[in-house]
Order: structure tokens, then sequence, then C-alpha cells
């Protein structure tokens, strides 16, 4: 196995398995002009997006011979999420820190804003 990402390791009884060397992986979000959103992984200042991508899409499940594979692939999963989250969040119209009602009030208000030429219109016929 040649990712910097992963380890060899003996165990007790002498056989070759292979761990995760690190958990510490930063998830970035961030749009490039495509549809969907583009999700960057970085290690101590390096990106390590390919090495991410080979172990994900590794021919076997990566699981049958990564010991704390599911471990990691859910650490990656909650951090791709909270990324995610963060990039929509700074590309929303809502305003931040509203109560529901609030909420509710301004996307009616949106939606009224947004209608408006279309009233016009229809009344004007």
């Amino acid at each position: 196995m040649n990712n910097p990402l992963i380890e060899t390791v003996l165990d007790e009884s002498g056989v070759t398995t292979y761990k995760l060397k690190t958990f510490d992986i930063q998830v970035t979000a961030r749009l490039t002009g495509g549809l969907a959103p583009t999700i960057t992984y970085m290690h101590q200042d390096k990106d390590v997006t390919d090495e991410i991508r080979a172990i994900r899409f590794h021919f076997d499940n990566p699981a049958s011979y990564i010991d704390n594979y599911s471990t990691f692939q859910r650490m990656l999963y909650e951090r791709e999420q909270r990324a995610l989250n963060e990039l929509y969040e700074s590309i929303s119209m809502k305003p931040k820190n509203m109560t529901t009602s609030k909420q509710v009030l301004w996307s009616f208000f949106v939606f009224l804003l947004i209608m408006t030429p279309i009233f016009i219109i229809v009344w004007m016929k």
C-alpha cells in the first residue's frame, strides 16, 4: 500500500494489517461553477483529496483491509456534512439568527417581492 494516509502494522500474531495514520483531516466545501460543490480534504496544509479518493474508490472494500476504516469514514462523513452546511449557509439569502416565526415572515416577504412583477402584469391585463 503506497498511500501516505495508510500505515502497515504487524499485529501480535505477525499478520500484516493496515490502519489509517491520522484522523486530523480538514474538510472544505466550495462552489467552483458546477452543479455540485467541490469537497477538498487537507492534512497539515497538504491536499490529500486524491489519497482519500484512492482509499474510498479502491476496487476492494476499504473496510475489509483497513482496521479503523469505519471510524475514519464516519468522521469524514460528519465533517463533509458540516462543510456542506457551512457552504449553503454562506450563500443562503436567509438572514441568520432569526426565530422560526421571523424566518417564515422573511420567506413570505421574499416570495411577495419576487411575485410583485407577475402580480402587476396580471393586474394590468
